[in-house]
């Protein structure tokens, strides 16, 4: 299936788990710290850095950069932490 970013409640409904899916426009990355200070500022009552409505967040867990290389391995990590 073919989506784009923001995805809308639509697509979405339609969406199972084991699907493969193209995905056109933006997606967010940040490691699981920065998911816990966007939450934190939202429960202060700050907007967050961008609307996640219909987003696609991606949990990553970087690992360091070879030398000369700017990332390193960019794999995914679990969300479970951020409740």
């Amino acid at each position: 299936m073919d989506v784009k970013t923001p995805l809308s409640e639509d697509v979405v409904r339609q969406l199972r788990a084991g699907d493969r899916v193209a995905i056109t426009g933006v997606v967010y990355v940040a490691r699981d710290a920065a998911h816990k200070r966007i939450v934190e500022a939202i429960a202060r009552g700050e907007a967050p850095p961008f609307d996640p409505r219909g987003q696609i967040i991606y949990y990553m867990g970087p690992s360091p950069a070879r030398p000369g290389k700017p990332i390193g391995a960019a794999g995914p990590t679990t969300s479970g932490r951020m409740r």
